[in-house]
């Protein structure tokens, strides 16, 4: 097996995973310049969109952990020569987790407008909040779906298929937004924000029939759930239940940035938003390698292939610095430029320069751990990731935010924080692999 281990594999695997994740922030970015752009009322539809998107991004972040869940164990079959025991595992998946998102949309539906003054919208934030809401809502299911397709070829070890149906789907939603927000001179009328909730459901429905149609076409995975359910579906649901709480933890971070950040002044927070949003392009980028390791070593785990295995965490590793440090060069390259892409306020571009170097600085280490992430997950190892998760959230990050803030470093502190959190979530993950896998490769 030592072929699957080459450069040329990983990276015939990372890449198409790499694209296929760095489609979504740059279609959040393209929407948000779109609406941003509109002659009507678009800095209100533009904080409607990023209200709405934050509610529903927390609820795919929870519910999309099928697709690590599944692929984590279609890949320790194919690995060991057995796939076809749970090849109707992921028709059962995706019908329990279209389910709860048919239920999630009967309970927030008819309480879109309460659930929006959660997050301070009133007034025409608040109705747009709501019209956005209602029809972005019917696209969810679909896009479950798709995430868990992806999950399959993942554990199937291909990201070739998820990379096309991402960009056609990408590709989709910004062509309808034109279309649909500013509308076609008497052909079709401007929908502004309604139209961008329509281009957005109509990409996630073209891309759930893209997903059937190649999981169907390509494989012989079949999608009409069958019963009784597989021996295997509780051992699913124990890691999704595993992943929900370690998102949980995940978005408590983010909160606590977001929330000591605001309370600087908006001077404060618009380069917090710059810095964290370049952070998150950083982890996406990364991602593709991540995808690689949850891959690979799910696989080779179930070939007991532990030899491999090791080698595969050796070369990831190196992949990962290389990577972080390649990303840390280029914003260091543009460290200038990059800031007045975001903003042309001089205090806003200050704060952010004060900062920017931690971010940066913090590449190589966010690349060890996202990898080793991704590695975790392929193993099935999601309690274990749960709780050094909580462990980094609740023992690091908030103590030192506190700590930070209470000695006056502002956004200092709070990168300082991730930072710290960075390192407690990554490198024990290093450690806990070898000492299991080491033995285990020295004694085949």
């Amino acid at each position: 097996m030592s072929q699957i281990i080459s450069l040329k594999h990983i990276n015939k695997l990372a890449i198409p995973a790499l694209i296929s994740g760095v489609s979504e922030p740059i279609l959040s970015l393209t929407d948000a310049a779109i609406i941003g752009n509109m002659s009507l009322n678009a800095t209100e539809s533009l904080a409607a969109v990023g209200i709405v998107s934050t509610f529903l991004s927390m609820l795919i972040w929870v519910l999309g952990q099928t697709r690590s869940a599944i692929s984590s164990i279609v890949s320790q079959y194919l690995g060991a020569g057995n796939v076809d025991v749970v090849k109707n595992l992921p028709a059962q998946a995706i019908f329990i987790i279209t389910s709860l998102s048919l239920i999630i949309i009967a309970c927030t539906y008819p309480f879109a407008s309460q659930i929006f003054k959660l997050y301070n919208a009133s007034d025409t934030i608040l109705d747009f909040s709501v019209d956005y809401y209602q029809i972005r809502v019917w696209g969810f299911p679909f896009t479950l779906f798709t995430i868990a397709v992806f999950g399959t070829f993942r554990g199937l070890q291909n990201t070739y298929y998820p990379m096309l149906i991402a960009i056609s789907g990408t590709v989709a939603n910004i062509i309808f937004d034109f279309i649909l927000v500013y509308g076609i001179a008497d052909i079709i009328p401007a929908m502004h924000i309604k139209g961008a909730a329509y281009a957005s459901v109509i990409a996630q429905m073209l891309m759930a029939g893209l997903s059937a149609f190649y999981i169907l076409k390509k494989t012989d995975i079949p999608l009409l759930i069958r019963f009784p359910f597989n021996a295997e579906i509780k051992r699913f649901a124990l890691m999704i239940l595993n992943l929900f709480i370690r998102t949980i933890a995940l978005n408590v971070a983010l909160y606590y940035g977001t929330s000591f950040a605001t309370s600087y002044g908006p001077t404060y927070i618009a380069a917090y938003t710059i810095a964290i949003n370049l952070w998150f392009l950083g982890a996406f980028l990364i991602d593709g390698y991540a995808s690689a390791g949850n891959i690979l070593s799910g696989k080779l785990l179930g070939a007991k292939d532990y030899k491999n295995l090791i080698s595969l965490s050796d070369k990831l590793i190196k992949y990962g610095i290389v990577v972080g440090l390649i990303m840390a060069s280029i914003g260091a390259v543009f460290y200038y430029p990059i800031g007045r892409i975001f903003s042309s306020d001089s205090e806003v571009l200050t704060a952010f320069y004060d900062v920017f170097w931690i971010v940066l600085l913090m590449q190589p280490l966010c690349a060890l751990a996202f990898i080793f992430d991704g590695v975790f997950k392929g193993l099935g190892k999601m309690k274990y990731l749960r709780n050094l998760l909580l462990f980094s959230t609740l023992l690091v990050f908030i103590p030192v935010i506190y700590y930070t803030d209470s000695i006056g470093l502002k956004l200092y502190g709070i990168f300082i924080a991730f930072t710290l959190w960075v390192i407690a979530r990554g490198i024990p993950l290093i450690i806990k692999f070898r000492k299991t896998f080491r033995p285990l490769a020295q004694n085949p």
